[in-house]
C-alpha cells in the first residue's frame, strides 16, 4: 500500500433515494459475490452504524470501517479509508438514508463522503409500484449536485420482465445507465429490532448472504461495475489519522465483548493500540471475573436483552462495582453506561440488578428517546480530559435514566439537529459514563487522556506493591 500523497484502489459508493430502499441487502450481496469471485474486498458504511458493519464482515471475510465527517474531521476520512483498504483489490462503500441525506446541512451525507474520497455513486431505486417516474427521480438526483458522481442506478424490488424494461427504457432516455435490476425476494430479509438489524453476534445468517450474493451475482452486472470501480481516479492529498510511531504497549484495557455488547468502531480501536493500549477482551455475561487489567472499555450493544443473564453473573457486577469504588479508569458507552447503573428495566417491565457503579436505573420505553449528532462539552476533569474538552458523537437508543435531577453532570450535550444543550452522564472517581458514542479517530486527545489515566492506575499499583 502506498502512504504517499495518493493512493489508488477500485472503489464504489452505493446510495439510494432513501432509508429502507434495500442498500443493506443490495451491498452485502455484492460483497458475497465479489468475494466468490476471488476478490479481496473492503467495504464500509457511511454514518454512525454497528450492525450494518458486522453483516458486511459476514459476506467479505474483513472487518467493515465507518466514514463519518461529524465523529472524525472530513479531511481524515480519505486516510481512513485508504489504511482500511490495504491488501485489498476493491472497496465498496454502503451509504445512509437517502444520498444527500445525514446531519444538519448535510453534515455525513453520503455524497459528501464519496466526493472525500472521489468514488463514482450508484444509486439504488425502490421501483416496487413505480414505472417511468423512476428515471425522474434519478435525473432529479443526479442534477441536485453535478460534482458527484452519479454514474448509473440499481433498480431494486421490480416485478417482472416488463416493468424492468419499462424502467430501462425510460433511463435510457435521460442517458441514465442501470447497473442492476433486482426482482423481489421477500425471502432474502435480515431480520430487525428496535435499533435496526438483529445484530450478527446474536444472528449469523449466512445462508441468507449465500443467497444474497448469489442474486446479486446473478442480476447486477458486475463486470460493469467493476470497469466503473476500476475508472476512480488517484486519490489525493489525504491527512493521516494515526500521528507519530506506534507507541510500545503499556498498559492492558479490558474491553466488553459478547452479544450484550458489541458497538466498536474497528479504526477507534485501533487509535488505543496506537497510543500503547493493549485490549483484553472479556465478557461480562460468560465471564465470572474481570481480567487483569488497568482500565475497562464498555460499549454500546444490548443489554436490555440480556439483562437477566447480565444480572445473574453476580461475581462479574461485583468485579466491576470494586474496581470502580478502587479508582480503576472505566469509560462506558450507552448499553455500557447502562450496565453501570444500579438496575435496567426491560421492555417487559421486569427490573434487572446491573453492577451498581452509577446511581439511577435505566427503563427501556417503546419509542425511540434519541438519534443523531450531538457535540459533548466536558463540566468537569475526567479520563476523557480536562474541563472544557468537546467532543463529537451521536446518541441512539431507546431507555430513560430515572435518577435524582440535581445530580451533577460530566457532560453537556448539544444536539446537532436543532441545538437543544441539556446535561448528560454519569462520573463516580474514575468511572465516566454516557450515552455518547465516540470515534477516537475524531478525539484522539481524548483516548490519549483514556490511555494515560489507565497507565497511571497502573503505574499507581506497582507503587503500592512495592511497599508491601
Amino acid at each position: 500500500m502506498q502512504y504517499a500523497n495518493q493512493y489508488s484502489i477500485p472503489r464504489i459508493v452505493i446510495g439510494a433515494t432513501q432509508s429502507g430502499s434495500g442498500k443493506t441487502t443490495i451491498v452485502t450481496g455484492l460483497l458475497a459475490a465479489l468475494k466468490e469471485r476471488g476478490l479481496t474486498v473492503q467495504s464500509f458504511k457511511v454514518g454512525p452504524d454497528y450492525i450494518d458493519p458486522g453483516y458486511h464482515e459476514l459476506a467479505s471475510g474483513r472487518a467493515a470501517h465507518n466514514l463519518d465527517t461529524w465523529l472524525t474531521p472530513k479531511q481524515v476520512v480519505p486516510a481512513i479509508f485508504a489504511a482500511a483498504c490495504e491488501g485489498a483489490d476493491i472497496a465498496v462503500v454502503e451509504g445512509v438514508m437517502g444520498l444527500y441525506d445525514g446531519g444538519r446541512q448535510g453534515v455525513s451525507s453520503t455524497a459528501e463522503v464519496a466526493k472525500l474520497i472521489d468514488a463514482p455513486v450508484l444509486l439504488v431505486i425502490d421501483a416496487k409500484s413505480m414505472g417511468a417516474s423512476a428515471a425522474a427521480i434519478a435525473q432529479g438526483f443526479r442534477d441536485y449536485d453535478k460534482t458527484v458522481q452519479l454514474a448509473g442506478v440499481i433498480l431494486n424490488r421490480l416485478g417482472s420482465d416488463t416493468h424492468e424494461a419499462m424502467i430501462r427504457e425510460a433511463m435510457k432516455a435521460i442517458g441514465m445507465e442501470v447497473y442492476g435490476a433486482l426482482r423481489r425476494e421477500e425471502n432474502l430479509q435480515l431480520p430487525e429490532r428496535h435499533l435496526g438489524l438483529l445484530p450478527v453476534q446474536e444472528n449469523e445468517e449466512y445462508q441468507v448472504i449465500d443467497q444474497m450474493g448469489k442474486a446479486v451475482g446473478q442480476q447486477l452486472d458486475i463486470e460493469a461495475l467493476l470497469r466503473l470501480a476500476r475508472a476512480a481516479k488517484p486519490l489525493k492529498g489525504y491527512e493521516p489519522f494515526l500521528r507519530g510511531k506506534q507507541k510500545p504497549m503499556a498498559c492492558r484495557i479490558g474491553i466488553a465483548q459478547d452479544e450484550a455488547f458489541s458497538f466498536y468502531y474497528p479504526t477507534s480501536l485501533k487509535v488505543l493500540k496506537h497510543l500503547g493500549a493493549e485490549l483484553i477482551p472479556f465478557s461480562p455475561l460468560r465471564d465470572k471475573t474481570l481480567p487483569e487489567v488497568d482500565g475497562l472499555l464498555i460499549g454500546g450493544g444490548f443489554p436490555e436483552m440480556f439483562a437477566a443473564d447480565l444480572a445473574a453473573n453476580e461475581s462479574m457486577r461485583q468485579a466491576v462495582r470494586e474496581k470502580a469504588a478502587a479508582g480503576m479508569p472505566i469509560y462506558a458507552e450507552c448499553g455500557g453506561f447502562m450496565y453501570l447503573m444500579e438496575s435496567l428495566t426491560d421492555f417487559s417491565g421486569n427490573v434487572h440488578a446491573m453492577a451498581g457503579v452509577f446511581s439511577g436505573q435505566a427503563v427501556m420505553t417503546k419509542k425511540l428517546q434519541m438519534v443523531g449528532y450531538v457535540e459533548a462539552v466536558l463540566k468537569q476533569d475526567s479520563l476523557l480530559g480536562r474541563k472544557g474538552t468537546k467532543l463529537h458523537g451521536h446518541e441512539f437508543h431507546f431507555s430513560v435514566e430515572q435518577a435524582a435531577e440535581d445530580e451533577d453532570r460530566p457532560f453537556a450535550f448539544t444536539k446537532l439537529r436543532n441545538n437543544q444543550t441539556y446535561g448528560a452522564g454519569r462520573k463516580y472517581k474514575n468511572a465516566l459514563g454516557s450515552y455518547l458514542h465516540l470515534h477516537f479517530a475524531g478525539c484522539p486527545a481524548a483516548a490519549e487522556s483514556f490511555v494515560e489515566n489507565c497507565l497511571a492506575w497502573k503505574l499507581e499499583k506497582e507503587k503500592e506493591s512495592d511497599w508491601v
